[in-house]
C-alpha cells in the first residue's frame, strides 16, 4: 500500500487505534498505540516519536529521542485487539540527522538487500525459515539467591504432574511424536486456528505439523519470501501462535530446549539467491547446485562458528546443539541427510526450487539480524569462491572417532560462540551491514545480560550431584 491506501483501508475497516511495532536487539517485538487521528498522509514522512533509552541495545539515555516512520507496506488489522486497530512496522531513524539508525535490527536487514544488490551477484535473496515451537499448558519459574526453578505442565507430557486427570494414553513418546493423527496430536484444531489467524493477516502458508518431540511441539511452515520481508512475516508469526495459544489458556515458548532428553527447537532456514527472475542456484554441480551454491555453502560453513552467535544466540540454544536430536551440530553439507549442518533438499528437480537449507539456527534468534549475518557470509563464500569441501552423504553420528576429527563442529557454548564471533566478523562489515559499533554492543550485551548471568548462578542439577560431595 502507498500512505494514500492505508488512510483508505483504515477509514475502511473501522480503525480506530493506531499500533506502530519495531524490534529490538535481542528479538522482541514493542510496540507503541495512538488514536488513529494521530495518524496523517505526513506521519509516513515526519514519524511517531519514542524513547530508545529503555530498549535493549539501543540509545544511551543522552541521546534517547528516536523516531519510529510507519512503514505503508507492512499495514493490517489486528486480529485479536477488541477495539478495532490497525498495525504497522516502523523504521527507526535519528530525528536530528534523518538517517536510519544504525542499531534497527530491520535496517540491518535492508541494508543486507542492499548489499547483494551492489555485489551483483544477484537481485534478490529468499529465506524460508521453519520455527518449531512448543505448547504448553501451564509454566512457572523463579531465581533468587537462594532458590531457582522451573516447571512445565503440558496436555501431552508424557509424566504424571499432579493433575487431576493422570491418563497417559495418547501422548507422544520421547522423539517420536512426528505425524501421529489425533488423539495422539492433541493441537490440531489450535494449529488450524493459528493457520487460518495466519492467512487473514496476510502470512502464506505452505502445511502444518505436530513436530518430533512429545508435549507439544509444532511446526507451522511459511512459503518462502524476500530476507526483510521474511523477517516481518517470522515476527508476525511468532505474535499469531502466542495469541492465539494464549486465548486458550496455553502458553508457547520458542525456546530451543525447554525440555530435558527430548528433541529441541530449531528454525532450519531455506535461502537462494535470484537475478532478473531467474534462479542463481540451480545447476549440473552435486545435488544440482550451481558452482555459486556451492561457494554460497562453503560461506555458510566457514564462518558458522561466528554465525552461531547470531542465529543461535541464547544460552538455551546450546542445550539443542548437542548429538543425538537431530541437532546439526558437526559442520558439513549433504543431500537429504539431516544430521548435516547444510542440507540440500531434493523434493523437486525444479531449477525454481533449488535451494539451500542451513539447519543451525533456533527460533530464539532475531529473525532481521540472522537473515542478514546468512546472507553476508553465504556471499563472502560466493565472491571469494570458497570451496565447502566434499560433501558428507552418510550419518554424521555413525563416524568413527578417526572420521569426526576432520568434521569442524559448532561452539559448545553462547561464551564460545561470542568469542567466535569477535574473531571473524570483517564479513558482516561489508557494505557497511553490520556496523563494528553494533557488533560490540551485541557481544557485550549477550555476555553480561545471558552468558554470564546464567554462568554465575548455581544450577539445580547441581544440588542433585553435589550437595552431599
Amino acid at each position: 500500500m502507498t500512505p494514500k491506501d492505508v488512510l483508505a483501508y483504515a477509514k475502511d475497516k473501522g480503525a480506530r487505534q493506531l499500533d506502530l511495532r519495531f524490534i529490538d536487539l535481542p528479538g522482541v517485538w514493542q510496540h507503541v498505540s495512538y488514536p488513529i487521528g494521530q495518524l496523517e498522509e505526513s506521519s509516513f514522512e515526519d514519524g511517531f516519536g519514542i524513547d530508545g533509552s529503555s530498549i535493549r541495545g539501543w540509545a544511551a539515555i543522552n541521546e534517547s529521542d528516536m523516531l519510529l516512520i510507519p512503514d505503508p507496506k507492512t499495514a493490517m488489522m489486528d486480529p485479536f485487539f477488541d477495539v478495532p486497530t490497525l498495525v504497522m512496522t516502523g523504521n527507526v531513524i535519528d530525528p536530528i540527522t534523518r538517517q536510519k539508525y544504525e542499531r534497527d535490527p530491520r535496517w540491518i536487514a535492508q541494508k543486507a538487500e542492499k548489499y547483494l544488490l551492489s555485489t551483483g551477484a544477484g537481485d534478490t535473496a529468499y529465506f524460508g525459515a521453519e520455527a518449531e515451537f512448543f505448547i504448553f499448558d501451564n509454566v512457572s519459574f523463579d531465581s533468587g539467591a537462594n532458590e531457582a526453578f522451573y516447571h512445565v505442565d503440558a496436555e501431552e507430557g508424557r509424566w504424571n504432574s499432579g493433575r487431576r486427570e493422570n491418563n497417559l494414553g495418547y501422548r507422544p513418546r520421547y522423539k517420536e511424536g512426528y505425524f501421529p493423527v489425533p488423539p495422539t496430536d492433541h493441537h490440531q484444531d489450535l494449529r488450524a486456528e493459528m493457520v487460518e489467524t495466519m492467512i487473514e493477516c496476510g502470512l502464506e502458508i505452505e502445511c502444518h505439523h505436530h513436530e518430533v518431540a512429545t508435549a507439544g511441539q509444532c511446526e507451522i511452515d511459511q512459503r518462502f519470501n524476500t530476507l526483510v520481508k521474511s523477517a516481518d512475516n517470522m515476527m508476525l508469526y511468532k505474535y499469531i501462535v502466542r495469541n492465539v495459544a494464549n486465548q486458550y489458556g496455553r502458553s508457547v515458548t520458542f525456546m530451543p530446549k525447554p525440555l530435558y532428553g527430548d528433541n529441541g527447537s530449531g528454525m532450519h532456514t531455506h535461502q537462494s539467491i535470484w537475478k532478473g527472475g531467474n534462479p542463481l542456484f540451480a545447476g549440473d554441480g552435486y545435488a544440482g547446485l550451481s558452482q555459486m551454491a556451492l561457494h554460497y555453502i562453503g560461506g555458510l560453513l566457514k564462518h558458522a562458528r561466528a554465525l552461531s552467535a547470531i542465529i543461535a544466540p541464547t544460552t538455551n540454544s546450546y542445550k539443542r546443539l548437542v548429538p543425538g536430536y537431530e541437532a546439526p551440530v558437526n559442520l558439513a553439507y549433504s543431500r537429504r541427510n539431516r544430521s548435516a549442518a547444510v542440507r540440500i533438499p531434493m523434493y523437486s528437480s525444479n531449477p525454481k526450487a533449488k535451494r539451500v537449507e542451513f539447519r543451525p539456527p533456533d527460533p530464539s534468534c532475531n529473525p532481521y539480524l540472522a537473515f542478514a549475518a546468512m546472507l553476508m557470509a553465504g556471499l563472502d563464500g560466493v565472491m571469494n569462491r570458497i570451496d565447502p569441501g566434499e560433501s558428507l552423504d552418510k550419518d554424521i553420528y555413525d563416524l568413527s572417532p578417526e572420521e569426526m576429527k576432520s568434521v569442524p563442529s559448532m561452539p559448545a557454548s553462547l561464551e564460545e560462540a561470542l568469542a567466535c564471533l569477535e574473531d571473524d566478523h570483517d564479513f558482516l562489515l561489508r557494505g557497511d551491514v553490520f556496523t563494528e559499533e553494533l557488533i560490540e554492543i551485541y557481544i557485550g550485551y549477550k555476555k553480561k545480560n545471558e552468558a554470564d548471568a546464567v554462568r554465575l548462578r548455581p544450577h539445580p542439577y547441581e544440588f542433585s550431584l553435589y550437595y552431599d560431595i
